[in-house]
């Protein structure tokens, strides 16, 4: 046991020195250049070698207590930093899936209103021109008995693709890849995702589950980098440097949330499809083959939660 715990402190030490510690200590020495050098000696690194030469002689840095204390300043404030760039991720994260937009404040909630509508608009243009050009490949190949050349074809897919990959439901590309995984599976085998999920985990192989984990865990870091960005960006205040720094965490942490989104999307609907006569097994629904909406309906009803019953007329409730 005490080896297991030794190893437990050791792996926690190193997530904390690695999620927390380093990053908040770049951000930290960052600041302080920004604070030192402004905007107009920017990159005069002289100046600032000379501004920490003048720190390390200060009678609080030539002592073994003033080292300690200041080193111990320096890892809480690095890790608080950190800690703040979690929390915004967090948000950031919650904002991206917009997955209950429905319920946000009332200009939050009009804004994504409009551009979910905004979405919708050119998600069916761009379905109708892909719509349009596979007829018109079909009649070419009616008309000539050769197949049209697919570029076209692909490209307005392509088109389509980047808007949804279903039909817009969320102010947000991520957010509309889950409820696209959530729509098919309503769709093709009447599985309620929401309903299905907190049930289906439980029965889930741990590979599985370890895969799913894995692609949570990458778009919750992906995520983080935009906090990292919006702790970056007041410090285009004061040292111009800055922006490119917070431009390329909030071009990075885009493209990442996007692909782990899509990945994770992936596998929750890969999992219901698979699974989800592993599921119906548990619940004794007897059923042979693939899952279909025979299935799906079976299972959303005995699984989906009734709300509380009204007490009879003239009864009493007890306490």
């Amino acid at each position: 046991m005490g080896e297991f715990l030794g190893a437990l402190g050791q792996k926690l030490a190193e997530r904390w020195l690695t999620l927390l510690v380093l990053p908040g200590a770049l951000f930290l020495a960052t600041a302080t250049a920004a604070h030192t050098l402004g905007h107009s000696h920017a990159l005069d690194w002289s100046r600032l070698t000379e501004q920490i030469a003048r720190w390390t002689r200060a009678p609080a840095a030539t002592t073994v207590g003033g080292q300690v204390v200041l080193l111990g300043t320096v890892l809480a404030a690095a890790a608080v930093v950190g800690l703040a760039a979690q929390s915004l991720g967090t948000l950031a994260q919650r904002a991206v899936l917009a997955t209950d937009w429905y319920a946000w404040p009332r200009p939050l909630r009009q804004w994504a209103r409009g551009r979910v509508a905004h979405r919708r608009a050119r998600w069916t243009a761009a379905a109708h021109r892909y719509r349009q050009q596979r007829e018109t490949d079909a009649h070419t190949l009616a008309r000539t008995g050769r197949r049209a050349d697919p570029a076209a074809r692909r490209a307005a897919y392509a088109a389509m693709q980047r808007i949804a990959n279903e039909e817009p439901d969320r102010p947000t590309w991520s957010g509309d890849r889950v409820h696209a995984a959530a729509l098919r599976l309503e769709r093709d085998h009447h599985l309620d995702l929401t309903v299905l999920w907190p049930h289906l985990w439980l029965v889930l192989p741990d590979t599985t589950r370890t895969e799913i984990t894995t692609a949570e865990q990458a778009l919750t870091r992906a995520a983080t980098l935009s906090g990292w960005a919006l702790i970056y960006a007041p410090l285009t205040v004061w040292w111009w440097p800055a922006a490119p720094i917070t431009v390329a965490l909030a071009l990075t942490s885009r493209y990442r949330v996007r692909s782990a989104t899509a990945a994770y999307a992936q596998l929750l609907e890969a999992a219901a499809r698979l699974h989800a006569t592993d599921l119906a097994a548990q619940l004794g629904i007897a059923h042979a083959g693939p899952p279909d909406p025979t299935l799906g309906d079976a299972l959303t009803q005995q699984l989906r939660l009734r709300g509380p019953q009204p007490p009879a007329s003239g009864g009493t409730t007890a306490h």
